[in-house]
């Protein structure tokens, strides 16, 4: 099939579908890696990670091995993990602190910005020998915003706050709202899981709010009881119901130029500053005392945002920015195969936060996006059941058409079409991005307050 085939997109008939072999094709995997992967910025790790001169910690980004530093002098570096000498790696635990970093195959010497500072018989070596050109490198460009560590291997890619354009609004939002508390803190640790499946059913997943309500009713249960045994309502299936309904009312979805992607929502009990029935009085008046420091700082509007507004954005191409009822956390999507991904997920908490107040955020967290919650599993378990349906070859389409009739609901598809857009556009190698909106002359989405 040609790459131009791949996706069938008819706004005017109400139409839009993705020819499974998006997901099963080894060579479209391939081409992804190069024209996605290796052209675009990617995450690497938050500033929260590393406040001390010397801490660090390890990845591997598109492949490639990288650590991110904070030097002796404050500064945070991306470099890749690879000696300039024979390229044992020099840097052999994900974390820690360390001044220096030692290669262990022939103890050349590198300090904490990555300058070559001592090799065994420095006489051994000729008056041409160069140790600044020795130094450990660094990927084309590495770039930050607010605090978030970003590399490209493209030598020519747009500078990152171009890349991420106006999604950098709701980013902003959730990054400030922690202000009133000392800022963001990252937690020690990091959850990893593997899932069966193309790394792109995650990433739907992920900004879909359509699934919820049929996939994760042990969920919607459970807390239907819960909040009726706080005297909150029922547990009937009516109360079932008028959970989900509530989110429908609440939530819209978006998509984005460049492939950035999700839906917001009312998150009551969202842990900022919104009040639970299921928490104690002592932690219902701590987050009333934040709201009121949002409000006070940023203004009603935009306080209230922060406070009362769940938002799920994907940073195209494999990064989600999850600030929900469930907690805020950053995951981080990455293809092993076609038909398998890695997941890294990092948890993010005020850093003077009460007590009470970030016990339930860790709570609600790790019961619902938790590897062992009650969401994760339902999500592998439907992901890995598309995977295994995509055997049945001669069913070629997938369908992505909800809501291409009209204005977007909470519960279409508008994001996941934003995204396909974006790959396929980028797969194809086209100059040109694909366009935002549904329909083309539309003006794109407003992020202000619905």
């Amino acid at each position: 099939m040609e790459l131009a085939d791949l996706i069938v997109d008819r706004p005017e008939a109400g139409l839009f579908r993705v020819h499974r072999s998006a997901m099963t094709s080894p060579e479209l995997f391939a081409l992804e890696q190069r024209r996605i992967f290796e052209r675009g910025w990617l995450y690497v790790g938050y500033d929260g990670e590393i406040p001390r001169p010397g801490d660090y910690r390890r990845r591997t980004v598109a492949g490639r091995p990288l650590f991110f530093v904070r030097g002796s002098d404050g500064q945070v570096r991306v470099l890749f993990n690879t000696c300039t000498h024979r390229g044992a790696m020099v840097c052999r635990r994900d974390e820690g602190n360390a001044a220096v970093f030692q290669c262990f195959y022939h103890a050349w010497t590198f300090d904490n910005r990555g300058a070559l500072i001592g090799t065994p018989d420095p006489d051994g070596y000729a008056p041409g020998f160069d140790r600044a050109e020795r130094a450990l490198q660094a990927p084309p460009h590495v770039g930050s915003y607010r605090g978030l560590h970003f590399v490209s291997f493209n030598p020519d890619v747009a500078p990152l706050a171009d890349y991420l354009g106006p999604a950098r609004e709701l980013m902003d939002l959730s990054l400030d709202s922690a202000e009133v508390l000392g800022g963001w803190t990252i937690l020690a640790g990091t959850a990893k899981y593997a899932i069966r499946a193309n790394w792109k059913l995650l990433v739907e997943n992920s900004i879909d709010a359509y699934h919820f309500a049929s996939v994760h009713q042990t969920y919607i249960g459970y807390m239907a009881s819960q909040r009726a045994k706080a005297g909150a309502g029922t547990a009937d299936a009516d109360t079932t119901k008028s959970v989900t309904a509530g989110l429908s009312a609440t939530a819209r979805g978006f998509a984005l130029p460049g492939g950035h992607a999700g839906f917001l929502s009312g998150a009551p009990g969202r842990g900022i500053a919104s009040p639970s029935p299921l928490w104690s009085d002592a932690a219902n008046r701590e987050v009333e005392r934040v709201r009121a420091l949002l409000v006070a700082r940023y203004g009603e509007a935009r306080g209230r945002e922060m406070a009362e507004r769940s938002r799920h954005l994907l940073i195209f191409p494999n990064l989600l920015f999850q600030d929900s009822h469930t907690g805020f956390r950053f995951r981080q999507i990455w293809p092993v195969a076609p038909d398998q991904l890695e997941v890294l997920q990092w948890e993010l908490v005020p850093r003077d936060e009460h007590e009470a107040v970030r016990a339930y955020r860790l709570e609600n967290s790790l019961l619902f996006l938790g590897p062992g919650g009650f969401g994760t599993p339902d999500d592998v378990e439907a992901l890995e059941s598309c995977q295994l349906g995509f055997r049945a070859a001669e069913v070629e389409w997938s369908d992505v058409s909800r809501g291409l009739h009209r204005d977007p609901l909470a519960e279409d598809e508008a994001q996941m079409r934003g995204f396909w857009r974006q790959w396929h556009a980028l797969v194809q190698g086209l100059p040109t991005p694909p366009p935002t909106t549904d329909r083309p002359g539309a003006p794109s989405p407003t992020l202000s307050r619905a």
